[in-house]
């Protein structure tokens, strides 16, 4: 009888062991992942052509969340939702709030100088003006002749509260692995 006793002892012993040894940080890092996922950062696939050769189809980033819009800068490559088009779209920031945009025949002018974009794909000969409102922001696609951007909605701005973070590492292909320019 009292060696019954000492075995059931020792089987919780043992359960309780091994629910703190796994079980308790498991959960832990579930957690964590969960928060960082939802707070710090999380990951993108790339669907289209749209911002080729910066990004290519199925390259897989790592993008931070937007906190402060004021830290935002002409050139960031962006993660936002699109009310117009009702998806999540990936793109080069080319206008901040106040900003006068001048495309002609392809060529991008911010209050008007000049964006010298070595960075494009397939130019365009597109023209067309835009003065970006106040709380509002303008995007275009490195691949421009193959991207559908700001150029052709119908609203060509989006809000900054649909801005939700800032492309920073590329983790796929494994040979193109690096931060993103």
């Amino acid at each position: 009888m009292e060696n019954n006793i000492e075995e059931d002892g020792k089987e919780k012993n043992t359960i309780k062991n091994f629910i703190y040894e796994w079980g308790v940080p498991v959960i832990s890092a579930v957690i964590i992942a969960i928060l960082i996922n939802k707070f710090l950062l999380f990951k993108v696939l790339i669907p289209s052509e749209s911002m080729v050769p910066t990004l290519n189809v199925n390259d897989r980033l790592f993008v931070t969340r937007v906190y402060n819009l004021e830290k935002l800068k002409r050139g960031d490559i962006l993660v936002f939702y699109s009310e117009e088009l009702q998806e999540d779209l990936i793109k080069r920031l080319i206008g901040l709030p106040g900003d006068k945009i001048q495309i002609i025949n392809g060529v991008v002018s911010v209050n008007g100088e000049v964006l010298e974009e070595d960075y494009i794909g397939a130019p365009d000969k597109f023209s067309g003006e835009y003065e970006v409102p106040e709380g509002k922001y303008f995007f275009l696609g490195d691949n421009r002749l193959y991207s559908k951007d700001s150029r052709y909605w119908i609203n060509p701005y989006i809000d900054g509260e649909d801005i939700a973070g800032k492309a920073q590492i590329k983790v796929y292909p494994f040979d193109e692995i690096g931060k993103i320019k």
